[in-house]
């Protein structure tokens, strides 16, 4: 019987715990574009930050998970060779105003060409030392490679971003396989947007249509 009772509670508690997941978010929120992978094939996930992230902090370390595919540091803008080569990490923030026709076509194609596209910060005073290899190899304000599976950003205007992160092979030509995500870096407790000039409009209600 006493078997039997503790049985019964167990299921209760654990009926409980599933509640609270689902009421408090627990289920993951999906990131955008995202595409199955077949078994063997290269693929890259962000790790952090989490697609709608919120933070207080003006810097962000990305970390990303690699699979079948080998970062070769020694191997960086030699020939390509199978499954290896190194990360191009992609980071641009959309404007806080925009003309109301483009607010609209963003809004209307989120998996489009549509989407707004602010400002890039893969600039060697953002992404340090990968910013200065992009320099190096030419690639300043468009992307900022990377051999290993992270990237640290930092001195970042409160504002909404999108992050790429794509494969690349050891001469810099991108593949197919990559990830994105979505955040937000929020304003000081008293500190607020100016408000938009004439004819714009704010670009929140479009924030993750930025790629």
């Amino acid at each position: 019987m006493q078997r039997r009772t503790a049985t019964v509670i167990a299921v209760c508690l654990a009926a409980a715990a599933v509640a609270l997941m689902l009421a408090f978010g627990g289920k993951e929120e999906s990131k955008p574009e995202a595409a199955a992978v077949a078994p063997g094939e290269p693929a890259v996930e962000i790790i952090s930050p989490r697609n709608g992230a919120r933070q207080n902090a003006h810097a962000v370390v990305v970390r990303v998970n690699v699979q079948n595919f080998h970062l070769a540091p020694a191997q960086f803008g030699h020939d390509p060779q199978l499954d290896e080569g190194h990360l191009r990490f992609s980071l641009n923030r959309v404007p806080n105003c925009v003309y109301p026709k483009k607010l609209e076509k963003a809004e209307n194609s989120p998996i489009g060409t549509g989407r707004l596209k602010g400002n890039s910060f893969d600039f060697p005073r953002y992404s340090g030392p990968n910013g200065v290899l992009a320099e190096q190899v030419g690639t300043t304000g468009s992307y900022s490679p990377a051999t290993r599976p992270e990237i640290y950003y930092h001195g970042l205007p409160p504002g909404f971003y999108r992050l790429v992160v794509t494969l690349a092979q050891n001469n810099g030509a991108p593949m197919s396989p990559h990830d994105v995500t979505n955040f937000q870096i929020l304003q000081k407790p008293g500190h607020h947007m100016k408000p938009c000039p004439k004819g714009k409009v704010s670009s929140s209600s479009a924030a993750e249509k930025i790629g």
